[in-house]
């Protein structure tokens, strides 16, 4: 091992013992003499929980005080800014006054990254120092990425849900004023520049992204039961939210082995199966696609490729339509078009896999997962769209009459969408999959072809799905054209002569 890496690892192995020893010594807080903290870097994981023995399953991993969770609940700057972190009450639902209530200064976002910096920037004082100290300085969501490492997502819509620029915009109107204002609550910030804390709140807000959780409330006795079924998948803004120490040293995947259980007082992790000796111990973070895991965590799984999902814009359905209607139909009818969908356009459509959910074991079905065919609201958004064509153009209306040549345009036009879709990606799947075949990539730009690769297949499977339904709606059709003829058709005649 070389100097650099003896010393980073020899630094690891400190901060990890030291942080141990702060958690043990937390009052309630439990950790299993069977499992280990390690460093997974060599599978670009950072730090994970390994178990040294087998395990049993219902075992209680480790135990965690809701008072040892970093959030307004427990952090003084709270008690030093209550206006900030208090919502306000909501009005009475009997009040005559209809007007909304007003929102709380900070969203449950904002609010933890203030806390952060303000536990942070104390440095050693910090009551949570060895817990803050081993929390990562750089992350591989796409947030931090190059330009050119982007390009390598090619026409993923995980681009456009990066927001750079917005996380600027809401970082200086709401973190940066209240630093400059509290100077003394957030020690040594007036000696940083402007960027400077910018670029410290960007860090704290991906540390929030990858590793705080959803804080549930502790559950009443009579909903205990009701309260651990399920598995959260997504957060908002409102929900309260804390960085759980311990729990975020667990890593996550589609298969899994723990869960992290709430309860009156504590969290905790529990073995959900047998766990081997020298099995890493994963928790879960629900059915998200990989394009998901790598926005919001910076990594990708192929456990998680049966939860991808692809955006079909409705731009491209319409363009399809509207070459069906081209002849005859005039600007101005297209616009009356326009208006009467106004109020029904969806701006696109995801397509997903039908795949079921993990067991209560965090085994993932022996079933594949597999396209199961277009969204309702799809279908809904193509009647409505081909309703306002026959109310604005008579020629076309007398087609569309009929119900199976009306399923048959909106088929077609959106097999002929989704061709267009998979033709926005710079490269076929086909190189994708050899790509990832033969390792010749690897980093951000294999994460990116991982992406890329599974939108791609299910661009495909939506092809093949609606190729073989147009196809069997046409050979129905022809039929019903060729009985309506009797046995003297073309083909009949044919025959006798």
């Amino acid at each position: 091992m070389d100097v650099d890496g003896g010393t980073a690892y020899s630094e690891f192995v400190q901060q990890t013992e030291t942080f141990l020893r702060w958690f043990q010594a937390l009052p309630g807080a439990t950790f299993h003499p069977d499992i280990r903290i390690e460093d997974l870097g060599h599978r670009n994981a950072g730090r994970g929980i390994i178990a040294t023995k087998d395990i049993a399953p219902d075992t209680v991993l480790f135990t965690i005080p809701r008072s040892s969770i970093l959030c307004a609940a427990t952090s003084a700057l709270a008690t030093h800014l209550p206006s900030l972190f208090t919502p306000t009450q909501p009005q009475d639902s009997d009040s005559e006054d209809d007007s909304p209530s007003p929102s709380p200064s900070q969203d449950s976002w904002t609010s933890l990254i203030l806390i952060l910096l303000h536990e942070h920037l104390q440095g050693p004082s910090s009551p949570w120092a060895p817990y803050l100290s081993i929390l990562p300085t750089s992350f591989s969501t796409p947030m931090f990425w190059t330009p050119v490492e982007l390009t390598h997502l090619q026409a993923s819509a995980v681009v456009s849900k990066i927001g750079h620029a917005a996380a600027d915009s809401m970082l200086r109107a709401k973190i940066l004023p209240v630093i400059r204002a509290h100077p003394s609550l957030f020690p040594s910030s007036a000696s940083l520049t402007d960027d400077a804390l910018l670029a410290l709140a960007h860090r704290m807000g991906s540390a929030i992204m990858s590793y705080a959780f959803d804080l549930e409330p502790a559950p009443d006795s009579d909903d205990e039961e009701d309260a651990d079924d399920g598995w959260v998948e997504d957060r908002d803004h409102l929900t309260p939210m804390g960085m759980v120490p311990m729990a975020d040293m667990l890593n996550a995947d589609a298969v899994f082995n723990a869960h992290i259980n709430h309860a009156e007082g504590q969290l905790t992790a529990t073995a959900l199966r047998p766990i081997r000796a020298g099995e890493e111990i994963l928790n879960y973070y629900g059915p998200l696609s990989n394009a998901e895991l790598l926005r919001r965590y910076g990594y990708v799984t192929p456990q998680h490729a049966r939860y991808d999902v692809v955006e079909l814009p409705w731009g491209l359905i319409e363009r399809r339509l509207r070459e069906r209607f081209h002849v005859g139909m005039k600007e101005a009818q297209w616009a009356a078009v326009g208006d009467a969908m106004a109020d029904e356009v969806e701006d696109s459509f995801v397509l997903e896999w039908a795949s079921e959910e993990p067991d209560a074991t965090g085994q993932q079905p022996g079933t594949p997962a597999v396209f199961g065919g277009l969204p309702e609201e799809l279908d809904e958004q193509v009647r409505a769209f081909l309703k306002a064509v026959r109310k604005v153009n008579a020629l076309a209306g007398e087609a569309l009459e009929d119900k199976q040549t009306r399923k048959e345009i909106y088929l077609d036009s959106v097999l002929r969408a989704l061709r267009d879709r998979e033709a926005e990606y710079a490269t076929r799947l086909e190189e994708d999959e050899q790509l990832v075949a033969s390792g010749a990539v690897e980093g951000r730009q294999a994460m990116a072809v991982w992406v890329r690769k599974g939108e791609k297949q299910i661009l495909r499977a939506a092809q093949r799905w609606v190729e073989g339904v147009l196809d069997e709606l046409r050979r129905s059709m022809a039929a019903e054209r060729d009985g309506g003829r009797g046995g003297d058709g073309p083909s009949a005649k044919r025959r006798r002569h």
